[in-house]
């Protein structure tokens, strides 16, 4: 035994030929953009990290609506937390994504053709009343997405970048995992309903927290009105104004005690009811990220969403 003892090297840890190597297999799988070292930053270590259970739900009216939060990303506490982690049906929120990848990517002093492909939407679509042929630079698209929430500014934003629908929406969704948005999936740009076009809560809180570090972006949100001039098919000067449809910017709600709401975007289907993605400040000048998903009616997503936004005064 003894012999056996000194043979086995007792007392002197050897390695595992066979261990799994976390930090070289993250870089390798492109889960981390860091070299392979143990020096590898923590993902999200500047967000807040949802836990497994409802926080403030019987607070509040949280029945009328199936999921939401609010993060503190100041602090990087979870405020309130419901259902974050459920299936949800983003609706016109997908624009948020759509909006990051445009201002993260492209140029925005260029100048898209709008395609008839893009105007081709249903008589009750949200568009930005694009025509076919309208030449408008990517700053401009983007007010008409994110302010009139134009479905056409969304196919537009697309076609422009990567030349189809499919090839962006490929880059939405290897987007998505590199943020950690590991739960969603997106089938197009502008979050017209389809059964595999997904999020939930927490993951469209990582998405909408890496567009806030972009401050095009943050101007975006916060506009209440934009006038687009630009050219159309024969060259024709041409103007469109659009007006946000966030109720607290244009002044249908009002914004709860101590907290005052940045900008953000709605989102409305009849799957996904009512949605709404905000950031906010409350009057330490924290910064707040907060979401709503499929309330029941808009008063009540208003409702439900001052509600929880006073929890983080």
């Amino acid at each position: 035994m003894v012999l056996a003892l000194l043979v086995s090297g007792c007392g002197k840890k050897q390695p595992d030929p066979n261990a799994y190597r976390i930090y070289e297999s993250s870089y390798n799988y492109r889960i981390t953009a860091a070299a392979p070292v143990e020096e590898v930053p923590l993902f999200a270590g500047k967000l807040c990290i949802a836990g497994d259970k409802d926080i403030g739900t019987k607070k509040v009216d949280s029945s009328v609506a199936e999921a939401g939060a609010v993060f503190n990303n100041t602090t990087r506490d979870t405020v309130y937390a419901q259902n974050v982690y459920d299936k949800m049906y983003p609706a016109s929120t997908t624009k948020i994504l759509t909006a990051y990848l445009a201002i993260k990517y492209g140029n925005l002093d260029e100048v898209y053709t709008v395609s008839e492909h893009a105007c081709d939407q249903a008589y009750d679509s949200s568009v930005a009343k694009l025509s076919p042929g309208d030449q408008m630079t990517l700053r401009d698209l983007l007010y008409g997405l994110m302010l009139a929430s134009g479905n056409d500014a969304a196919i537009a934003i697309a076609e422009g970048m990567d030349g189809d629908e499919a090839t962006f929406v490929k880059r939405m969704n290897e987007e998505a995992k590199k943020l950690g948005a590991t739960k969603s999936h997106f089938v197009t740009p502008n979050g017209l309903h389809d059964e595999e076009h997904y999020t939930t809560a927490y993951d469209m809180y990582l998405i909408y927290s890496a567009a806030l570090e972009k401050k095009a972006f943050r101007k975006l949100i916060s506009a209440t009105e934009y006038t687009s001039r630009f050219k159309g098919a024969g060259g024709a000067a041409k103007e469109l104004t659009w007006t946000t449809t966030n109720g607290y910017l244009t002044g249908d709600y009002k914004m709860p005690g101590g907290i005052t709401v940045v900008g953000g975007k709605t989102g409305t289907t009849g799957q996904a009811g009512y949605c709404l993605v905000l950031l906010s400040e409350n009057e330490k000048k924290e910064q707040l990220v907060s979401v709503v998903f499929h309330a029941d009616c808009r008063s009540n997503l208003y409702h439900l969403m001052s509600q929880i936004l006073a929890m983080g005064k």
